[in-house]
């Protein structure tokens, strides 16, 4: 039954979503990475590896191997809807620049089609049932670079959105988001401008003619080709970077350290008003704090919060309520597995009247040498 109900709210929320502005293309808010997840998406001054083309493209200068892959999994709703993420980055003439890749797809699969369940003469037939996928793509490209005199990093990510509900609607998007990076001994500094162009979806519906009639009988509106709109988001971050000496080593022996990394982000959205801390027309502002320690950079534990909002409780009182995050990350040599544990992950309600819902997210990262390839092979002849 849950899934039933899901599944029609969501294919009538995405239909109707057409004349609606507000949180377009939001599947590409939700993120990507453990690590980013765990400390509330505060990720704009400091992230430093692959999923840097998602969270601000200036990031991608960190990465140092020749590759480096990041792949992460997640479902929703007990299951019900699935998110992947594969992506990736390098650098190339000697360093100069970077470039990179994201993909992602946030559905919902196996989605019973019900309208052709009733015969000409009014039987039921659930042979006619069929199924489809409701799903949302996006694919990214990355360019970076370094000014390492100036300690400014800055990047660029085109971007094309696709949208597909079964053989019934599809849509295109595209757009560009740019961002920066400053470094200042050890505090940083991010700038990202997400939709910076504007993105624009254009759908198109697809019915046949006794689709048609069945939408028609049942009092559903049967929608026709319409544009949709994502209008742009800055975000602005600080982070602070330090690492702490542990005792002196032994003769022959490496230092061993902790790390601190923690930074504060500001989103702002251009859409009006939304249900965040700063609610306004037409900006609204959305704070994320995220920290992050660390031990020889092998262990990582994390935390942050987001998703300050407001609600009415049962006795029509209004209160706030903050999402808590926590995750934790190893590295073995160039291998790095990071967990996230969100409570009420996707923006629900959590206070002292209601209990968590939990989501698990696992990501994976692998830094690829291919010098140490090169070598590996030469060993097996």
């Amino acid at each position: 039954m849950l899934r039933l109900l899901f599944i029609a709210s969501a294919i009538f929320a995405l239909v109707s979503s057409v004349n609606a502005q507000k949180y377009s293309n939001e599947f590409l808010s939700i993120g990507v990475g453990a690590r980013a997840q765990a400390m509330a998406g505060a990720q704009i001054a400091q992230v430093n590896d692959a999923t840097a083309g998602f969270w601000n493209p200036a990031g991608l200068t960190g990465v140092d191997t020749d590759l480096q892959l990041a792949a992460m999994h997640n479902e929703w709703f007990a299951s019900i809807g699935r998110y992947d993420y594969v992506g990736l980055a390098a650098p190339i003439m000697n360093k100069a620049h970077y470039l990179g890749f994201t993909f992602i797809r946030f559905g919902v699969d196996n989605i019973p089609n019900t309208l052709t369940l009733y015969e000409k003469d009014g039987t039921i037939n659930y042979n006619n049932v069929t199924t489809f996928n409701a799903a949302d793509y996006a694919f990214m490209l990355h360019y970076a670079k370094r000014f390492e005199s100036l300690g400014l990093s800055v990047g660029v990510t085109p971007k094309v959105v696709h949208r597909k509900i079964g053989p019934f609607a599809t849509s295109w998007g595209f757009g560009i988001d740019i961002g920066a990076q400053y470094r200042r001994g050890d505090w940083q500094f991010g700038l990202m401008l997400k939709d910076i162009s504007t993105t624009f979806n254009a759908w198109s519906f697809n019915f046949t003619e006794e689709e048609k009639q069945v939408l028609d009988i049942t009092g559903n509106d049967i929608p026709v080709k319409s544009m949709e709109i994502t209008r742009p988001t800055v975000g602005l971050g600080v982070a602070y970077h330090k690492d702490f000496k542990i005792g002196t080593p032994k003769e022959g022996k490496k230092q061993k350290y902790i790390g601190l990394t923690t930074e504060l982000d500001f989103n702002m959205t251009t859409d009006g008003r939304r249900n965040v801390l700063i609610s306004a027309d037409p900006i609204s502002f959305d704070p994320a704090l995220g920290l992050e320690l660390h031990y020889n950079n092998l262990v990582f534990l994390r935390g942050g919060i987001n998703n300050i909002q407001q609600f009415k409780d049962i006795s029509d009182n209004q209160k706030w309520a903050v999402q808590p995050n926590f995750g934790v990350g190893f590295r073995i040599y160039k291998f790095y597995v990071d967990y996230a544990l969100g409570l009420n992950a996707g923006g629900a309600i959590l206070d002292n009247t209601q209990g968590a819902i939990l989501s698990h997210i696992v990501s994976i990262k692998i830094d690829i040498s291919f010098k140490y390839i090169k070598n590996a092979l030469k060993d097996e002849e």
